[in-house]
């Protein structure tokens, strides 16, 4: 799991197999356990047959708002596995989905001080922990959720705020061995493959070389109203334009700043000439009629679209933000308009760290909050959905319809299960879309107590058997087995992600993390958009006025939490 003895995630590995021993009951872009954490393939293969364990309570409907997907409203019993959830439980939600900016409407609540029964706010998290919305759950875990015990016990010290409180509940705890995703969640820049096609498939690694094959290949096709590269730059999701001048310099995803791998010293690096160069690269593409300059006003829909339509040759961007767009590509059945995403980095830069290592994400989650009408039930919900035949119900379906079982205990799925769950409309109405994430769960990495992989993606045999005949022959083409091969492994950081470090509300630092997205999304378009010849005058202007903000205030504050994060994981 990681090669420290002292490292979180092995304690993780430790005390959720003491704990199983003990206890009577025992899980992203997959979909995928146990009584006392030792089920036989069999009883998990066999789970979401609606069996319950004690006798079912009166029927109830909780509202339950969640700000980090974009599916349809929808009753959790109108699904496959929400009603046999209900089933076991006796519990509805009525679940909701933001139209429109998430901040407005979280806002819109706490002014109100009117919340839905649960809550995953997202990047509002803060707003909402500072409005004191969210219940404690301390009581209510000890008490109640055994299952919530075992799976988030190892993390009980990551989850705590200051005054003690656990207030919300993680998606990513790593339960048993962590496994890497054979495909590409992450960050990466994506090239459509008909352009690696004509060039030859070539083996390209620098920004240069990326940018050139889709300038040439726009050239050669030129009356066929090709995009050359796009990227989303809409509400939270600012990612695509901001992030990847940290890729490419070779270092993960920590957010706003870079950390460093011996000081653990964090710097910002939006005013460095990392950003700079990668602000270039897009004034000199844009220049040449390249980029989509619709990027800046363009919404997250209307960006699945254009990539779904197939006339976009590169973006930049994270695979499970895009996942529903190459979904699409797939159903077309056109390989040449699919994507195969590269670890692009700049020149000189050695190694790409574009992969995750084993981590733990506690600035996200879903709580309880002070609305509720009976949190008792809520949290006896969330610990029922923890039982590993639930995790398995949750990412995998139910066996002979999403799934099936050799006779060594080993999940699998079959061409024709996994054909079918390429279509968005099916995963909605099976309940992939709306339950395998945004609650408590087992982490994306985790392995189930049988051996199997939680998360249907990440299983080899799935992973193998989801490749079609073009991702076979591309990844031939570049001599990998699968696309993970391509990207270098991750070196192990404790701290992992910087970015989900909790920072309080009106400090300086928080101050400073709004008031430099405000400043760069009002630059940044400015400077990619700008004549070449004014782009350095605009850059100096920039960069005057991103220095007036505190930003050692800011790197300080990121230093000291991420020492202290350190010490949290290694049990300190």
């Amino acid at each position: 799991m990681v090669k420290t003895k002292k490292g979180l995630l092995v304690l993780a590995v430790a005390m959720a197999t003491a704990l199983a021993g003990c206890s009577g009951n025992s899980g992203n872009s997959g979909n995928a356990g146990s009584n006392g954490g030792a089920a036989a393939p069999e009883a998990s293969a066999n789970a979401g047959a609606g069996e319950t364990a004690a006798p079912a309570k009166d029927p109830v409907t909780f509202t339950y708002f969640n700000a980090g997907a974009q599916v349809p409203n929808i009753e959790s019993n109108k699904t496959k596995i929400g009603k046999l959830l209900e089933e076991q439980t006796g519990v509805n939600f009525n679940l909701q989905y933001p139209v429109g900016d998430v901040n407005t409407k979280i806002g819109t609540m706490i002014a109100s001080g009117n919340y839905p029964d649960v809550l995953s706010p997202d990047t509002a998290i803060d707003k909402v922990l500072d409005a004191k919305a969210f219940i404690p759950l301390n009581e209510l875990i000890e008490k109640h959720a055994p299952n919530i015990q075992r799976v988030y016990g190892p993390y009980m010290n990551l989850m705590k705020a200051e005054d003690g409180n656990i207030y919300f509940l993680p998606f990513s705890p790593v339960v048993g061995e962590y496994i890497s995703n054979p495909t590409i969640e992450q960050g990466a820049f994506f090239i459509q493959r008909r352009v690696l096609k004509e060039a030859g498939y070539p083996k390209i690694k620098t920004l240069d070389e990326y940018f050139d094959l889709i300038d040439k290949y726009k050239a050669n096709h030129s009356g066929d109203k090709l995009t050359g590269f796009t990227s989303l730059i809409y509400d939270w999701r600012t990612m695509g334009i901001f992030n990847p001048p940290m890729h490419l310099a070779g270092y993960p995803n920590d957010g706003d700043v870079i950390v460093d791998m011996t000081s653990h010293e964090a710097k910002t690096y939006s005013n460095t000439d990392n950003t700079k160069n990668w602000l270039k690269k897009l004034n000199e593409v844009n220049s040449k009629g390249l980029y989509d300059e619709s990027s800046f006003v363009n919404n997250y829909d209307q960006y699945l679209a254009k990539i779904s339509s197939g006339n976009v040759l590169g973006f930049f961007d994270y695979g499970w933000q895009v996942n529903q767009a190459l979904q699409n590509i797939k159903k077309t059945g056109n390989d040449d308009l699919d994507y195969m995403p590269l670890p692009i980095v700049f020149s000189g830069v050695e190694k790409d760290q574009y992969l995750d290592p084993p981590s733990f994400v506690n600035n996200r989650g879903v709580g309880i909050t002070t609305s509720a009408k009976d949190p008792v039930r809520i949290i006896e919900f969330f610990d029922n959905m923890l039982k590993e035949e639930n995790q398995v119900l949750i990412q995998w379906g139910v066996k002979g319809e999403e799934y099936e079982v050799d006779d060594k205990g080993r999940f699998y799925r079959t061409p024709e299960q996994i054909e079918m769950l390429k279509d968005n409309k099916t995963q909605e109405s099976i309940g992939f879309s709306y339950f395998n994430y945004s609650w408590p769960m087992y982490g994306g990495g985790s392995t189930l107590a049988d051996g199997n992989s939680f998360n249907a993606g990440r299983q080899p045999e799935v992973a193998q058997a989801s490749f079609t005949e073009g991702d076979k022959l591309i990844l031939e083409k570049y001599g990998a087995k699968t696309f993970s091969d391509l990207f270098a492994k991750p070196d192990e950081r404790p701290w992992y992600p910087a970015w989900s470090i909790s920072l309080e509300q009106g400090s300086p630092a928080q101050i400073f993390t709004q008031k430099s997205k405000d400043l760069k999304l009002k630059y940044f378009s400015k400077l990619v958009l700008a004549k070449p010849e004014q782009f350095d005058g605009i850059w100096d202007e920039y960069l005057k006025e991103f220095n007036k903000l505190d930003v050692k205030a800011y790197e300080e504050t990121m230093t000291k939490e991420v020492a202290a994060k350190i010490a949290k994981t290694q049990g300190n």
